[in-house]
């Protein structure tokens, strides 16, 4: 029986899904020699998910620079400490390597990350934009909790979005909120390409007039 999969999922469904943690390892990176072991591992996998956090500012104008960037395998998770690290000649060559890269909004925190180093150019490295490979499933939400929850009817919580990423120490629920997301979105992408390469799903057309438009362009920023 083929895996059913909608073009959008109602708030009132998520909330009566079971909540998802990542329950690897998670790796805080404070140091660039930290960075560099932490590159030197990521090298060996073919492909990665990848998520921001930036610190929230409550004033008009003001931003902040992207303080985590975090990297995810299946059973591991780096926290790349930005706001004391930067991003260092390895973390840079990483982010422009061939190693596939699975984020969401990737837009929105390039231009975030290049107020830290300007030569970062997607172009040059091998990314995945979730909220385009969803389209061609059919799925029409594009927000990071939505299509997780629509593929696996598990619930990522954003209870700590609007924390402090910037704080001396991170605290366990910072950490893995963190790591959580980065960890889904690798998770994603592998479910949709399995769903794709096996032929094993089935579209259920929920809202039949709702014209598919550049959501892209439109939506929350859930980070990359």
């Amino acid at each position: 029986m083929p895996k059913i999969i909608k073009d959008y999922i109602i708030k009132q469904e998520m909330a009566e899904m079971p909540k998802i943690l990542f329950t690897g390892r998670i790796i805080i990176v404070n140091t660039v020699s930290d960075a560099t072991k932490a590159v030197n591992y990521l090298n060996s996998f073919p492909v990665v998910g990848v998520d921001t956090e930036t610190r929230p500012s409550f004033k008009k104008g003001v931003i902040h620079k992207v303080g985590l960037l975090q990297v995810a395998t299946d059973d591991t998770c780096f926290l790349f400490r930005l706001h004391k690290i930067g991003i260092p000649d390895c973390l840079h060559e990483f982010l422009e390597n061939n190693v596939l890269k699975i984020g969401l909004s990737l837009k929105d925190d390039f231009s975030k990350l290049c107020i830290r180093k300007k030569s970062i150019d997607p172009s040059k490295g091998n990314w995945l934009e979730l909220q385009q490979y969803v389209l061609r499933f059919g799925i029409k939400d594009m927000s990071l909790q939505k299509i997780y929850a629509n593929l696996f009817r598990m619930r990522i919580s954003k209870t700590q979005r609007l924390s402090n990423w910037e704080v001396d120490a991170l605290t366990e629920g910072q950490q893995l909120y963190a790591a959580t997301d980065a960890w889904c979105t690798l998770r994603i992408y592998k479910e949709l390409k399995r769903m794709e390469e096996e032929n094993d799903y089935e579209l259920v057309v929920t809202k039949p007039d709702v014209p598919v438009y550049s959501e892209v362009e439109n939506i929350e920023n859930d980070g990359i």
